[in-house]
């Protein structure tokens, strides 16, 4: 049976995983298998936590899996940030910054970082963020090579900026665009980041 690929607009508060080994956790919280009827044996292609949105791939065919998470296909979010995120906080997240994995210290890669004009077009999240009299946010795009857990709100954080929104908007060559956040659709083999 050929393999299967899967694109998908993570919504908030799902996790990347399809059931849960807990009972308890089953009641609590949401996983992707209630959104669409995959196939035995799709995983998720790098992994989106409960609070990131965004572009997911998913796939049955693990040496896809092993391609796509690697190093030389780029992975871009868009963060919304407290605060009006300034050029030297930007010029650092380029450079790279020092932030904590599993208690150790990490020197991120340096990155393509740019702000955002224009505030993206995403539909509201299902929880609101925040009242706008806890003063202005603003919109950071972020390039990756490298995924470290929780490394783009790490990196924003540590430029003095806490991210309050991600959502990952490309994976190679595969954009999020316009995919309404739950929808999910079956991929061409021929589209996925090589």
């Amino acid at each position: 049976m050929p393999h299967q690929h899967f694109i998908i607009h993570k919504p908030y508060g799902y996790l990347c995983q399809f059931v849960s080994e807990s009972p308890q956790e089953m009641r609590k919280k949401r996983f992707l298998g209630e959104l669409y009827d995959f196939p035995v044996g799709t995983m998720a292609i790098g992994r989106l936590d409960e609070e990131s949105e965004g572009l997911l791939l998913l796939t049955t065919d693990g040496v896809v899996s092993e391609r796509v998470r690697g190093k030389h296909i780029e992975k871009e979010y868009y963060a919304q940030v407290d605060g009006l995120i300034t050029d030297e906080a930007v010029t650092q997240l380029q450079q790279g910054v020092e932030i904590g994995i599993r208690e150790v210290k990490y020197q991120t890669a340096p990155c393509a970082a740019r702000r955002l004009e224009q505030v993206p077009p995403f539909a509201p999240r299902t929880r609101k963020i925040r009242d706008d009299r806890h003063g202005p946010t603003s919109w950071v795009s972020i390039i990756l090579t490298e995924g470290k857990f929780r490394q783009v709100r790490k990196m924003t954080a540590a430029v003095g900026f806490p991210t309050l929104r991600l959502i990952r908007v490309r994976v190679g060559d595969l954009w999020l665009g316009d995919l309404p956040p739950g929808v999910v659709c079956e991929l061409d083999p021929a589209l996925l980041p090589a």
